[in-house]
C-alpha cells in the first residue's frame, strides 16, 4: 500500500508552483466571490432590514479599561480583510523574491502600468463629478479586484503561459499596494497621532527584528495585534499592518544542504521514536519552507474561501428598484466608476506601458506582448474588493448605492470585453497569436551554468531551438517515470535534452555510484546506453549489478570496474551537483526549458505543451 501511495504523492506534489497554487485558488475564489455577491442582492432586495440589521451589529472587545467597539460590517472589513491584504502581502513578497521580479527591471515597468491605470480612471471620474461633493470618492475608480480579475483571465485564457498571468499578477498586486496607502491616509477617520506614532513604533521594532534574523512567530503575532489595535483607535485602517507583514516575510527555496540535515533528524526519530525527536523532526522539516510558503498555504485558502466571500456578503447588498435604477444610470457617480473603470484603465495600463517603453527606449518593456498589455488593461477594469471598501469609506446613502451599482457595472462589462478580446486572439495564427501575446522580451534565466557541448551529455540536434535540461538521480523513482515522458518529447526532433546528474544520497543509497557508472561508460562512449539500462532497471543498481549491465552493453568491464573502485568519476558528478545548488535545484527531477526552470508536472501533455511555448517563443524572437 506505501509503495503504491508515496509516488501519487509526489507526482500531484508535482503538479503544483506557488504562482499556478495562488492563481488556481483565486480562481476559485472567484465563483464563490460571485455567489455572495448574488447572495447579497437577492437578500438586500427580500429584507433589505434583516441585511442592514445583521451588518450593524455592535460587537465590543474589553480588555480592562481597554475597549474596541465597531459594528460587525467594520469587523469584518478592518479586521478579518487585514488577513486578505496579508496575503496580497505575502505573494508581493514571493514574487520579489522568487518571482518574476527578482529581475527588478521588471518591477519599475509594472508600477508605472499600475499607476497609469489608476491615474486615468481617476481623471475620468473626477470629470465626471467636477463640482460635486461626490468628488471625493474619486478612490473608488481606481482599483483592481484580484480574485476576480485572475478568476475572469482562467476562465477566458486557461492555456495562455504562466507570463502572462505574472505580469496580470504583478500589475494587481501593485495596484492593491497603492490602493492600500490611499485607504490609510485618505479614506480614514479623523488621525489621532499619538495612536499612529505607536503604531509606527510598533512596525519599526517588527522591522528590526526581522533585520536581525528572529524567525519565530510568536513576536511578529503579539506585536502585529498591538500594531492593527493602535493603527484602529489612530483612525488610520488598520488592514496597512496586514499588508506590512506579508512584505516582511521572505520567501526562499528549500536549500538541499536543509533537506539533508532534516533527513538525517527523521532518520533518528525512526531508530528512536520519541515525542522529543519527533519535536525536533517537524521543525526540522518545517524550517526547510520559506515562512512565506507556509503562510500562504495556512491563510491564502480561508482569505480566498470565507473571508472575500464574506467582505461581499456584508457589501454588495443594494436595493434595485426602478426608481434606483432610472437615478443612478444618470448619476455622475456611477458613470464616473463604470467609465474610469472601463474605458480608464486598459488606456492608463497600455497608454503608460507603450509611453515608459518609447521614453526607454525599449530598456523598459513589457515582459509579454502589447495584445496581452491590453487585455491586462481590460482585465483590471474588474474592480470589486478594494473598491467596496473604499466606497464605505468614502460614501453613505443614496450615494453609496450608486457607487455600488457602478462597480458591479464595471466588472460585468470588463468581464465581457476581456472575454471577446482573448476570443479573437484566439482565433488568431499560432506564430502572430505568440507574439502578441508574449512579446520579444527574453525570458528570465534561471540555469546558472550554461549548457556545454564540449562537457555535457546531450541528445537531440546542437541547432535545436529548445534545450531541455534535467538534473535527476537515477534511483529516483519520479526519475524513472519521467524518462517515458522525455523519450515521447524527444521524437520531436527540434529538441535537444541534457542530462545531469543530482544523486540524493540521504535518501537514495546507491544513485551515487550509478551516477559514476554512467560517466565510466561514457568514457568508453555508451553514456546513454547505461543512462536507459539503469533508468529501466531502477530495482537493482548494486555494484554486481553494474558490471553485469557493462558487459551486456559490450563495455571494458575490468575499465569499467577499475573506474568504480577508484571513484574515478566522482568529481564529474561533484560538479554536476554544484550546478544544481547555483541553480537553486533541491529535487528531482527538475527540468529547465531553453533555460527557465520549468515548475509544474512532468507528464507528457503538459511538458510537450511547456515546450511548444519555448519552441514558439524561439521562434517569435528571431522574427
Amino acid at each position: 500500500m506505501a509503495a503504491q501511495t508515496v509516488p501519487r504523492t509526489a507526482w500531484g506534489r508535482n503538479l503544483e508552483t506557488p504562482l499556478r497554487t495562488f492563481l488556481r485558488t483565486e480562481t476559485s475564489s472567484a465563483a464563490i466571490l460571485l455567489a455572495a455577491a448574488v447572495v447579497a442582492l437577492v437578500w438586500v432586495n427580500l429584507d433589505a432590514s434583516s441585511y442592514e440589521g445583521l451588518w450593524r451589529t455592535e460587537l465590543s472587545i474589553n480588555v480592562g479599561d481597554l475597549e474596541v467597539s465597531a459594528h460587525l460590517r467594520e469587523w469584518v472589513n478592518s479586521g478579518l480583510m487585514t488577513f486578505f491584504f496579508f496575503v496580497v502581502g505575502l505573494e508581493a513578497r514571493r514574487e520579489f523574491d522568487m518571482g518574476e521580479l527578482r529581475d527588478r527591471r521588471r518591477l519599475a515597468l509594472p508600477v508605472f502600468a499600475a499607476l497609469g491605470g489608476m491615474i486615468v480612471p481617476i481623471a475620468i471620474y473626477l470629470a465626471f463629478n467636477a463640482g460635486h461633493s461626490s468628488a471625493y470618492g474619486w478612490g473608488v475608480a481606481m482599483s483592481t479586484d484580484t480574485a476576480f480579475a485572475l478568476g475572469i483571465l482562467a476562465l477566458v485564457g486557461p492555456h495562455f503561459p504562466d507570463r502572462l498571468r505574472a505580469f496580470m499578477l504583478t500589475l494587481v498586486v501593485v495596484d492593491d499596494l497603492i490602493a492600500l496607502g490611499v485607504i490609510a491616509f485618505v479614506y480614514s477617520d479623523q488621525i489621532s497621532a499619538p495612536a499612529l506614532y505607536a503604531a509606527f513604533g510598533l512596525l519599526a521594532v517588527m522591522l528590526a527584528l526581522r533585520a536581525v534574523g528572529v524567525r519565530r512567530g510568536l513576536p511578529y503575532l503579539v506585536l502585529g495585534l498591538a500594531a492593527w489595535l493602535a493603527m484602529f483607535k489612530s483612525g488610520v485602517d488598520p488592514v496597512v499592518v496586514g499588508v506590512f507583514m506579508g512584505l516582511l516575510t521572505y520567501a526562499y527555496p528549500a536549500a538541499r544542504g536543509d533537506l539533508e540535515r532534516a533527513t538525517d533528524v527523521f532518520r533518528q526519530f525512526r531508530e528512536q521514536p520519541t515525542p522529543e525527536l519527533a519535536r525536533t523532526a517537524r521543525v526540522s522539516v518545517e524550517s526547510t519552507i520559506s515562512p512565506n510558503e507556509r503562510l500562504q498555504l495556512l491563510y491564502h485558502p480561508w482569505t480566498s474561501y470565507v473571508i472575500v466571500p464574506l467582505f461581499a456578503l456584508a457589501n454588495a447588498g443594494i436595493v434595485i428598484n426602478s426608481d434606483f435604477l432610472s437615478r443612478a444610470i444618470t448619476s455622475p457617480i456611477t458613470l464616473g466608476i463604470l467609465v474610469g473603470y472601463v474605458v480608464g484603465k486598459p488606456v492608463g495600463i497600455a497608454g503608460v506601458s507603450w509611453l515608459v517603453t518609447l521614453l526607454t527606449r525599449g530598456r523598459l518593456r513589457p515582459a509579454v506582448g502589447w495584445l496581452a498589455v491590453i487585455g491586462a488593461g481590460t482585465l483590471a477594469g474588474i474592480g470589486f474588493t478594494v473598491s467596496l471598501l473604499i466606497a464605505t469609506q468614502a460614501f453613505t446613502g443614496p450615494d453609496l448605492e450608486e457607487a455600488k451599482l457602478g462597480i458591479l457595472s464595471a466588472a460585468l462589462c470588463a468581464s465581457v470585453i476581456t472575454w471577446v478580446l482573448f476570443r479573437a486572439t484566439a482565433l488568431m495564427p499560432a506564430g502572430l497569436r505568440t507574439r502578441a501575446l508574449l512579446g520579444s522580451t527574453d525570458g528570465i534565466v534561471d540555469l546558472a551554468d550554461p549548457v556545454d557541448p564540449d562537457r555535457d551529455h546531450i541528445r537531440g540536434a546542437a541547432d535545436a531551438p529548445v534545450t531541455l535540461v534535467e538534473y535527476g538521480d537515477l534511483e529516483c523513482p519520479y526519475c524513472g517515470q519521467a524518462e517515458s515522458v522525455i523519450r515521447e518529447v524527444l521524437r520531436d526532433s527540434d529538441v535537444r535534452y541534457v542530462w545531469r546528474h543530482l544523486p540524493l544520497n540521504d535518501v537514495h543509497p546507491h544513485a551515487q555510484i550509478a551516477a559514476e557508472a554512467t560517466e565510466a561508460a561514457a568514457d568508453q562512449g555508451k553514456f546513454w546506453e547505461m543512462h536507459d539500462v539503469l533508468l529501466d532497471n531502477q530495482a537493482d543498481l548494486s555494484v554486481n549489478a553494474l558490471i553485469q549491465n557493462a558487459a551486456d552493453l559490450d563495455l571494458d568491464v575490468e575499465r569499467f570496474g577499475d573506474d568504480l573502485r577508484r571513484r574515478a568519476w566522482a568529481g564529474r558528478i561533484a560538479e554536476d551537483v554544484d550546478s544544481a545548488d547555483l541553480s537553486g535545484v533541491s529535487g528531482t527531477p527538475t527540468f529547465f526549458i531553453n533555460g527557465r526552470r520549468h515548475h509544474g508536472a512532468f507528464d507528457l501533455e503538459t511538458l510537450t505543451r511547456a515546450v511548444k511555448l519555448a519552441r514558439a517563443r524561439a521562434t517569435a524572437a528571431t522574427r
